[in-house]
């Protein structure tokens, strides 16, 4: 089943670059598929996955997500099935582990429904993520006060308490030390291989993406050169 399409793709003109920041791209992704954006800086990666929640306007071109065509109608209801991790974690520093994970189901509650704050059940499933993502001591504890890789897991948890079908990842290694990078890459490979999560991640490091991801999509100037497998990756794009 394809769950994402893009075909045409093209943004607005980047003066700076001389060109749109992405040109023509045309692509196709299943459901269940972990795929990694690899690229060199510039080349297209982040506002490729950016695009596919509407963070980045469309100048050209259409997306599909899940067979619904991207459009200002439509994007709220797309948005519920995307969960989106940020470089850093984008988390709310001065709130707590937990509330920061709760703030994942306000697109899926009205206004009068989180006045008095959010309902026991969504409490509870926040705190089983936490857990399952082995931050049990950390439920309560300001996120500032946190490690960089447990800041990325409740990111994480922040995202899949909407239960999204699809998990956009901008870089989610960075600035983390090894064992953190891969712990939050084995969370990622654990949720696509146990859970059928799609995901779709912008990494820099292609050791890593060879060893978690099924799939390499390579940018450069804003357009797809290489699509397929990630064998022999490091042998094919040395400077990447």
């Amino acid at each position: 089943m394809k769950l994402i399409e893009c075909h045409n793709l093209e943004t607005a003109y980047a003066a700076s670059l001389n060109r749109p920041i992405l040109n023509n791209i045309n692509l196709e992704i299943e459901q269940g598929e972990f795929v990694v954006l690899l690229g060199l800086n510039g080349a297209g990666k982040s506002t490729l996955l950016r695009s596919l929640v509407g963070l980045v306007p469309v100048a050209k071109g259409e997306i599909y997500i899940n067979g619904l065509e991207m459009t200002a109608q439509t994007l709220p209801k797309i948005r519920r099935d995307v969960g989106m991790l940020f470089q850093g974690g984008g988390l709310i520093r001065q709130l707590s582990a937990i509330d920061n994970v709760l703030c994942g189901r306000l697109g899926l509650r009205t206004t009068k429904q989180t006045l008095f704050g959010f309902p026991k059940r969504d409490r509870i499933l926040a705190q089983e993520l936490l857990e399952q993502l082995g931050l049990k001591e950390q439920i309560y504890q300001k996120t500032s006060q946190l490690s960089g890789g447990q800041q990325q897991r409740v990111a994480i948890a922040r995202a899949l308490i909407q239960s999204p079908q699809i998990l956009l990842a901008d870089e989610p290694i960075t600035g983390l030390d090894v064992v953190a990078s891969q712990q939050v890459m084995q969370i990622l490979a654990a949720l696509n291989q146990e859970q059928g999560l799609t995901i779709i991640t912008v990494l820099h490091d292609l050791g890593i993406a060879a060893e978690y991801a099924q799939r390499a999509i390579v940018l450069e100037a804003g357009q797809v050169v290489y699509d397929g497998n990630c064998d022999n990756l490091q042998a094919q794009f040395t400077q990447v």
